[in-house]
């Protein structure tokens, strides 16, 4: 999937994602209101942010995380998650709003990793947390891409980083041990 992809906004209203319906509409309405007045409005649309929290409460993306991590479940589904770091969606964002070429929307992924790929990283790294025990194969996946962005001179951390940088933020705010 690239820029030219949109959620459909009938699949979101009958599944009851209103998160998602919201995002879509205020995007779609944004650049409606752009064509009309000639403003000139730039999108960055991120998927699964991590990264160290700048809050003191859990966003929905940094709970996905913690609740496997905390939760211990027996089995989960072996998709493909679709990671960002926070701090690229930042350097996205003011590459959107200083680069003059920048224009419509920009998608704004960097990791694309199944999930068992995922833990098995992460325990790695940090081997005394309560991890999945089982995956099963699931849906076929969709695959995003940041070209675009990438063109525009974005570029990303490693998915490490992110991964340590997320959990040792989440372990200094009490949230994680």
């Amino acid at each position: 999937m690239d820029e030219t992809c949109w959620s459909d906004k009938e699949y979101c209203r009958t599944t009851n994602n209103w998160y998602c319906l919201s995002k879509t509409e205020a995007e779609s309405e944004a650049l409606e209101f752009a064509k009309r007045t000639g403003l000139d409005v730039v999108t960055v649309c991120p998927n699964l942010i991590w990264g160290p929290l700048l809050q003191s409460n859990v966003n929905s993306s940094s709970l996905v995380l913690i609740k496997r991590l905390k939760e211990g479940y027996e089995s989960l589904e072996n998709r493909l998650r679709m990671i960002v770091d926070v701090r690229d969606v930042a350097e996205a964002l003011l590459l959107a709003y200083e680069k003059a070429e920048a224009e419509g929307r920009y998608i704004c992924t960097a990791h694309l990793i199944r999930e068992r790929d995922l833990f098995d990283k992460l325990k790695s790294l940090y081997p005394n947390y309560n991890y999945p025990k089982n995956f099963t194969e699931g849906r076929e996946d969709v695959t995003m891409s940041s070209e675009k962005l990438q063109r525009l001179g974005w570029s990303f951390r490693p998915l490490e980083e992110t991964l340590i940088d997320s959990i040792e933020s989440y372990k200094k705010a009490g949230i994680l041990d």
